[in-house]
């Protein structure tokens, strides 16, 4: 299961949106710092409307959406990376997720205290960086002292040593490891780290609900800084996700239409987060159960197979396919076949985007 660090300066708004996309979970929310001490986790289902059209056809007992874990990590602060405000802690817990959300607070309230006293997002955004850059800095030189002992007799340490070195460098400036293109073999040799400044970054720039439609200067700001670092942004209202929670459907659709949007938080979040780690879904249909498969872009059908189980990778004979539009449109997989729409698929197929497999195998 996908999961996504939702982290930030304290007083940003994350606890309240973490609370906000995990209705279920009860993740405190105060106005003081490192009111978040222990991470919340809550599993959320990814909202597909192409669920219940299928699960219509297959005429299904259940739909199983595909899942994504929210981490509510504690506000960082200066100094995090030595340990100030339970900083060690916190930066372990970073280290355990696929991706980051990193809020940023782009909105501006007396009501609300800032640990800086203003709001700055591209400030803030520094701080956190800096001390996420730290903590990797720390942890390669560590490994480089490690290495560098073994270098004169091991190949595989000198070449481990001077990737090492390669991602130090860039640490130095400043930079993030993201940023480095690093060839297969070099990153079998880095995953190991956990780097935290190697992962995925999303900023999602916390908004009033005035600004949810067209953001502000803060939010063109934070885009430029993402735009640099190859980061996605998402523009969200943690004010706005409190306020939907205890609506109905149409109530909520109605309020977001209103705020002359067509998507809450959760929903932009999960397409920036699938957007930036490169993320498929296909489904799978019948009486029993329609239901959504998550995958990486480019695995072909064998590999997303075995997402279901391994004994489908292993065993895989063919995969029957069709494409979603393709099946709703003509209404059945009868008709979908009659217009020769369904086809069988090797092991050299690549999975795409919304297709209805149904997998042969074998063990």
């Amino acid at each position: 299961m996908l999961r996504a660090g939702i982290v930030g300066l304290p007083n940003v708004g994350k606890s309240t949106l973490f609370n906000a996309l995990v209705a279920n979970a009860k993740a405190e929310a105060a106005n003081f710092p490192f009111c978040t001490i222990e991470p919340n986790v809550g599993v959320v289902s990814v909202p597909d409307p192409r669920l219940d059209e299928l699960a219509k056809i297959s005429q299904s007992d259940a739909i199983v959406p595909t899942r994504i874990e929210f981490v509510d990590i504690a506000g960082l602060v200066k100094g995090a990376s030595k340990g100030e405000g339970l900083g060690n802690q916190f930066l372990a817990n970073i280290r355990e997720v696929d991706a980051i959300v990193h809020v940023v607070r782009c909105f501006d309230s007396e009501d609300i205290i800032h640990v800086d006293g203003s709001v700055d997002p591209i400030r803030d955004i520094e701080v956190i960086n800096l001390e996420l850059i730290l903590a990797d800095l720390a942890q390669v030189e560590r490994r480089c002292d490690r290495v560098r002992k073994q270098a004169k007799a091991n190949k595989d340490a000198r070449t481990e040593l001077e990737i090492l070195e390669k991602i130090q460098k860039t640490l130095e400036s400043g930079q993030p490891a993201r940023l480095l293109d690093l060839d297969e073999e070099e990153e079998i040799f880095v995953k190991p780290l956990g780097l935290l400044t190697r992962k995925p970054i999303i900023y999602g720039t916390n908004v009033s609900e005035d600004d949810l439609a067209t953001g502000n200067a803060w939010v063109e700001q934070v885009r430029e800084l993402a735009a640099a670092e190859n980061a996605q942004v998402a523009v969200i209202s943690a004010q706005v996700e409190a306020e939907l929670v205890d609506l109905s459907d149409e109530e909520r659709a109605d309020f977001l239409e209103s705020l002359g949007v067509t998507e809450g938080g959760l929903k932009t979040l999960i397409r920036a987060t699938y957007e930036l780690l490169g993320l498929r879904t296909y489904f799978t249909s019948g009486p029993k159960e329609t239901r959504a498969w998550t995958i990486r872009a480019g695995m072909l059908a064998p590999q997303a197979a075995g997402v279901i189980h391994s004994d489908f990778e292993r065993g895989f004979i063919r995969a029957e396919t069709v494409a979603y539009a393709d099946l709703t449109t003509h209404g059945s997989m009868a008709a979908a076949k009659e217009k020769g729409l369904v086809r069988s698929e090797g092991k050299e197929y690549t999975v795409q985007e919304g297709d209805v497999l149904l997998f042969r195998f074998n063990v």
